[in-house]
């Protein structure tokens, strides 16, 4: 009878159990990434990745949490196909407060099943401007205007968004805060935190490429996405700043394995940091003139060395130099844009390198020998025997013939004055 009794204590409890583990068992999961910087290719895979490992991992929704100045659109339209295509909600949340989706960034966040931003963030300032900048032809600007205002606006259909802002902010640069772009129907919602988006979005019906999603974000269990160590170190490169200081470095240990066959070392260091260079300059627009500028500059600085023009030659080097590094990334965008802070001293170090490098050849040519036969003049000796007019000298540890056009005897210092073949011409000192 005590087994029944305890049977009867144990079902109940285990129902009870099993009632409380349930909710915690079908928790839904939500993955949330931050990507804070530059639209450039290492972001467009970081967010392919990303939504192709949540889809895998069956989460509820993928938030994305954005704060971008803009950047190229070959990367942003990745990011759009991505995202349009993707089986799970994806969920652009302009934040904290303070970040901003401007340009390549508004394209983004209204491609999104749902947009939301936090207040005090701002979206908009999507006009394009081509590779070339104000040198693009009036026609081929106006191509690029079209196509990209073109663009917005079928996202902004497909989304349920007003049409004619998303124009606007491509054809007059026109930017608006969160309160504003709620009331445009820019995005769907405010909020201030990412608890409070999951409670806003709880029960909203979206259109992903599977069909149609309720979304259920109540009590959800969230997942941070980090970026990887291979992303963040293609994320570095693609900054123009470190590829500009990568270039500079890898031309430098080229320089110094040519001047110097055979060091092996800064030949293979040079050609790595150039490889790297060149990985981060094939993400940016590239003028192509200011490369030739810096290259210019580099061949006039070694010229310098073989050539004694009293400093002109480096003189004009630094200029290239420095015409060339502000031209090198054709891009009105600040962002995209080398630093003065880096070009300066970059220009200064070379210019200061190749100008100590130009003194110590200059110094080289204008030292007297100190080794073989031309090394021992005006070395001092001593007359191992007499010379009269020929003998033996000791000179630097060594026994040489001399001659000398005066008799010198045994043991008197003598001074070197000339070299013949073997025979060394002396002096009494």
């Amino acid at each position: 009878m005590p087994i029944k009794r305890y049977i009867k204590v144990l079902i109940p409890l285990f129902f009870l159990l099993g009632i409380a583990a349930a909710p915690s068992a079908s928790s839904p999961q939500i993955d949330v990434l931050e990507y804070d910087g530059i639209i450039n290719p290492p972001a467009a895979e970081f967010i392919a990745k990303s939504i192709k490992e949540s889809t895998e991992r069956k989460a509820a929704a993928l938030i994305i949490r954005l704060d971008t100045p803009g950047g190229l659109d070959q990367s942003m339209r990745a990011i759009v196909k991505d995202i349009i295509a993707s089986e799970i909600p994806v969920i652009v949340y302009v934040s904290p407060s303070g970040a901003r989706a401007a340009s390549a960034g508004t394209f983004i966040t209204m491609s999104a099943h749902i947009a939301a931003m936090a207040p005090g963030t701002n979206i908009g300032a999507a006009h394009p401007v081509g590779i070339g900048g104000d040198d693009v032809k009036k026609d081929m600007a106006a191509k690029i205007e079209n196509d990209a205002a073109a663009y917005i606006k079928g996202i902004a259909q497909k989304r349920g968004k007003n049409e004619q802002w998303a124009e606007d902010a491509v054809r007059k640069s026109v930017s608006v805060t969160a309160e504003e772009a709620l009331k445009l129907k820019v995005i769907d919602l405010v909020a201030k935190d990412i608890d409070e988006l999951l409670t806003a979005v709880d029960g909203k019906k979206v259109i992903t490429e599977k069909g149609e999603v309720i979304l259920n974000t109540k009590g959800a269990k969230i997942n941070n996405i980090e970026m990887g160590i291979r992303t963040k170190i293609l994320r570095l490169l693609a900054d123009p700043n470190v590829a500009y200081i990568l270039l500079i470095l890898g031309i430098y240990g080229i320089f110094f394995e040519l001047s110097s066959p055979g060091a092996i070392f800064p030949g293979v260091v040079g050609g790595i940091f150039l490889i790297l260079a060149f990985y981060g300059l094939q993400t940016l627009p590239i003028n192509y003139a200011g490369l030739m500028l810096i290259l210019l500059a580099i061949i006039l600085f070694i010229a310098e060395v073989k050539v004694t023009s009293y400093g002109l030659l480096t003189i004009g080097g630094i200029i290239s130099m420095s015409i060339g590094s502000l031209m090198l990334i054709d891009s009105p965008y600040e962002f995209l844009q080398i630093s003065w802070r880096v070009i300066i001293p970059a220009v200064l170090m070379t210019a200061l390198f190749f100008t100590i490098a130009i003194s110590l050849v200059i110094k080289a040519h204008k030292r007297q020998p100190t080794t073989g036969k031309e090394g021992l003049i005006g070395a001092i000796g001593t007359a191992n025997t007499d010379i009269k007019p020929k003998g033996k000298i000791f000179v630097q540890g060594e026994i040489w013939d001399a001659r000398s056009d005066e008799e010198i005897k045994a043991g008197e210092e003598i001074e070197i004055i000339e070299a013949e073949g073997l025979l060394l011409k002396v002096k009494r000192r």
